[in-house]
């Protein structure tokens, strides 16, 4: 039960807003080895272990247009569940952070670059995470920083079809650490997830 608090508080707290500046996403992803730097430059290393996370989240717009920019803030919380492919027991996790969007009109279509910044606790301890570190003689812990990067476009623009327009379909790395041990000292330790995302802004 306790798995459902914390998304519960979060929905709470979203739905204090009365505007419709809300959005709601689903996204379905896999364990990369290398670190957040090493994806990013396309230096990918997706784990054997044929273990997968499923995320939904739901976000309000705190900010519109922030420094007169197409940016956009949202505070987001989110559910997980990662399917541990019989390695260990399936893990739940909660996240709750400040997402940014930059949106750019690019080739009649809104392209948006999404940085995230928050916390992540997890009810049990990711097998990718127990082999991290291990292998960088580190920690785990359930409590860690959450960053995540994104890149979308807007489908209905995409092909053309005005009901499916702000409906958002993309990509992103999913990011858990201790920031060099800066919380419960972890400085190896953590996870990168690639994921394939879709988001419904309403």
């Amino acid at each position: 039960m306790k798995k459902f608090l914390f998304l519960f508080l979060s929905l709470f707290v979203i739905n204090l807003f009365a505007e419709d500046n809300y959005e709601v996403g689903i996204a379905y992803g896999h364990p990369d080895s290398n670190d957040f730097g090493e994806i990013l430059s396309s230096q990918t290393a997706p784990y054997s272990t044929n273990t997968k996370v499923v995320m939904i989240d739901v976000g309000y717009k705190i900010i519109d247009d922030a420094f007169d920019l197409p940016l956009d803030f949202y505070i987001k919380g989110g559910l997980a569940k990662f399917f541990e492919n019989g390695y260990d027991d399936d893990v739940y996790e909660n996240t709750l952070y400040v997402k940014a969007y930059y949106a750019l009109n690019i080739l009649q279509n809104t392209l948006r670059l999404g940085f995230a910044e928050g916390a992540s606790y997890t009810y049990g301890t990711l097998y990718v995470e127990k082999l991290d570190a291990i292998k960088n003689h580190g920690k785990n812990s359930h409590y860690l920083n959450y960053l995540e990067l994104s890149l979308d476009c807007d489908l209905g623009k995409l092909v053309k079809y005005d009901p499916l327009k702000d409906l958002y379909i993309g990509v992103e790395i999913k990011h858990r650490s201790g920031i060099f041990g800066l919380i419960n000292n972890v400085k190896h330790g953590g996870s990168n997830y690639e994921a394939v995302y879709i988001e419904k802004n309403f």
